[in-house]
């Protein structure tokens, strides 16, 4: 396959180049609004700089922390902060340069993913993240013997490559994942002894679709080696009380078995589908028993919840619910006694739940996390699981900013089918989601995931400039269960397309905007229902942005030398072998249903290192709409009410499937979209508040 047939490295250029020969053109048109809108992304940055992050490590004897240059510990004898790692000191790389294979060092900025220390913290090992390209170094380092011993300073005992997931069963030995390639299929064991260090392979996955993590439990007390498909699940245990610590297997897989396991008192608390309609209940078994044959029930949500999460808090279960309502609750199971389990209510502007990993002297009876939703900053919140205290980081329990300012609001729309799919609808006060008002649509709907709902400065920007927010939880996605997913797999990929038509035609019928003002917004996967939608119905919107996005269904699961096609075979099917597989995909995907007519304005945002979208699919839609639009206004005159839509194609040099890892970057990315709907829908840019004269 041709990947690539223009350069990667695109400038603006003039509109009047736009043409199928330069995919980057259309560009120029938002340079001056790109450049306004940077500054007011950066503004909005540094005023949400001081959200609290999950980047303190507590333990025995120190509190360690990421600072500009490396990690740094306190202990209670001393002020000045000292020195753990300097990256300084791990970011020298020796590549290879042509002619002559001669060898030049070349420097890499660092950034610090995670932190894991040893349990008597006698270690700790890191794993760091180049910010320009697809390095992962993980660093083990010599924590000394104390602050006060200048004997035995800490001190980088070696680095390992690749390193994905990883902890520490006891404090000489080190279990870890390798990434090679999109997957983990190996997990490898680091022993330090006096003399050195020793590696040597665990366990390897033989399946091309299982991707490995190890994990740890709370109580650190087990360790696990988790072997996930998307459709199968198998967990091998490591006893950290034993001195020879060989894993030992939970329960084979089974086709459609997911399960998850945590360790409490030598039982095994068990999350698994095995529950009405096959969604997720808890189930406990014996540590020294394991698999399937001695699981019992313990505890299964209300029909209409969902279990999201689960933790292990002392002598209780807590368990992340969404109710039938779409809101979250914490629900805590009394393991000695599960028929006293309680339900504690969360903020009803709670959109994401992100659990804090517990450090070695973190209090065992209480759950830390963050709640938080697109458009407020995470919150801290505690929960006391003896008496179903919930304490918040802030005085009055809400958000940081006043909450009445916006109002969030949970909605259903009917499908085609009947299915009533939910919406989540945020806007001010002041809007009162008027027909004139902008609204962007968000959607992902694929992979049983739930769609992003984690806080965006960006959003919130939007939210303040008069923008209603709209997030479409269509099927595909995880947000009502497993079945939510299950109907929208392979031949039920179109509900999907259906559920986001039903939200769009509920918000407009309820006076919220109107398609004129609307613009949708999708990433990856998300690609696939806007785009069909924009083949199908392409007047119920003025502008969509994509990023990273998936529009070549049919071709990528056609070769199965593309890395993700086979195991992506399991949501999407084969067309190759497959007939009824291959009708479907072609009905909806979107770069095979193009069609001369007038479409939305179109931004696309593609990476070119980016290894689960391939860059090829993205340059032939870009020329396939781009062509089409041109037809149609060569037979269809165009007028005032129907302007001609800009196709605009933003390729990122050295990017990944996330995007830019460079703050700058990543800003003018940000900066670029905003100036496109800004543009597209014919909005008036936002004023800067006007500094008053002394």
């Amino acid at each position: 396959m041709t990947w690539l047939s223009v350069p990667v490295q695109c400038r603006y250029t003039s509109e009047a180049s736009n043409s199928v020969d330069n995919p980057c053109a259309g560009l120029e048109r938002y340079k001056d609004l790109q450049r306004y809108f940077k500054r007011r992304l950066k503004a909005a940055y540094r005023r949400f700089s001081n959200i609290p992050v999950d980047s303190v490590v507590c333990g025995h004897n120190h509190v360690y922390f990421v600072e500009g240059d490396g990690i740094y510990r306190m202990d209670n004898r001393r002020s000045k902060p000292e020195q753990v790692l300097n990256l300084g000191h791990v970011s020298v790389q020796e590549e290879k340069t042509s002619p002559g294979n001669e060898k030049r060092k070349k420097w890499v900025e660092w950034t610090v993913q995670r932190i894991r220390l040893s349990p008597q913290e006698k270690h700790l090992a890191a794993t760091l993240k180049a910010n320009d390209r697809e390095w992962i170094r993980c660093v083990v380092v010599s924590l000394g013997r104390s602050n006060s011993s200048p004997l035995d300073p800490p001190h980088v005992l070696l680095t390992l490559d690749k390193v994905f997931t990883f902890e520490w069963a006891t404090d000489q030995v080190l279990f870890y994942t390798i990434l090679e390639g999109l997957r983990c299929s190996r997990v490898f064991r680091l022993d330090l002894t006096s003399s050195g260090s020793r590696i040597t392979s665990v366990y390897e996955e033989t399946h091309p679709d299982v991707f490995v993590e190890v994990a740890l439990s709370r109580d650190r007390e087990v360790l696990s080696i988790n072997c996930n498909s998307r459709t199968s699940s198998e967990v091998l245990l490591i006893d950290t009380n034993t001195t020879h610590l060989e894993p030992f297997l939970v329960q084979s897989r089974q086709l459609n078995l997911l399960y998850h396991a945590e360790h409490w008192s030598r039982r095994l608390i068990i999350l698994a589908n095995t529950g009405r309609g096959q969604e997720y209940q808890v189930m406990q078994a014996p540590l020294s028993q394991p698999s399937m044959d001695s699981w019992v029930p313990l505890f299964a949500p209300e029909p209409g919840t969902v279990i999201k999460d689960m933790d292990v808090v002392g002598d209780h279960c807590v368990l992340a619910v969404r109710t039938s309502a779409g809101e979250f609750v914490l629900t805590a199971v009394p393991l000695n006694h599960p028929k006293e389990a309680y339900t504690v209510e969360l903020p009803s502007w709670a959109c994401a739940i992100t659990t804090k990993k517990p450090s070695i002297a973190d209090p065992r009876g209480v759950l830390e996390f963050l709640i938080s939703s697109p458009v407020c900053p995470p919150v801290p919140y505690g929960l006391h699981v003896e008496d179903g205290l919930l304490l918040s980081g802030t005085e009055n329990g809400s958000s940081p900013e006043n909450q009445d300012n916006y109002t969030t609001t949970r909605l259903e729309a009917r499908s085609q089918d009947g299915t009533s799919v939910p919406v989540t609808l945020m806007y001010s006060a002041h809007v009162q989601a008027s027909r004139k008002a902008p609204l962007l649509v968000h959607v992902y709907g694929a992979y049983g995931r739930d769609l992003n709902m984690e806080f965006c400065p960006e959003k919130r920007l939007l939210l303040e400039q008069g923008w209603a927010l709209a997030f479409c939880h269509v099927r595909g996605g995880g947000e009502r269960g497993l079945s939510w997913h299950r109907q929208a797999c392979v031949e039920g990929k179109p509900r999907a397309v259906e559920d986001l038509e039903a939200c769009l035609h509920n918000l407009f019928s309820l006076g919220v905007s109107s398609p004129s003002l609307t613009a949708l917004t999708a990433c990856s996967a998300g690609a696939v229902p806007v785009g069909a939608l924009c083949n199908r119905h392409p007047q119920m919107m003025r502008a969509v942005t994509l990023q990273a996005p998936f529009l070549d269904v049919l071709g990528t699961m056609e070769d199965p030398s593309l890395p993700l096609t086979l195991e992506d075979r399991e949501e999407w099917g084969d067309p190759v072998g497959n007939p009824k597989h291959r009708l479907t995909i072609s009905s909806y995907c979107p770069l095979h249903n193009i069609t001369p007519q007038s479409y939305p304005s179109v931004l696309l945002t593609a990476y070119s290192a980016d290894a689960r979208v391939p860059l090829a699919g993205v340059l032939k839609y870009t020329e396939r709409i781009r062509n089409v639009i041109k037809t149609h206004f060569s037979k269809e005159p165009k007028s005032e009410f129907e302007p001609v839509p800009n196709v605009g194609l933003n390729i990122q040099h050295g990017s990944n499937h996330v995007g830019p890892e460079d703050f700058e970057l990543m800003l003018e990315e940000e900066a670029l979209k905003l100036a496109f709907l800004y543009t597209e829908l014919r909005l008036e840019p936002p004023r800067l508040p006007s500094k008053r004269r002394r």
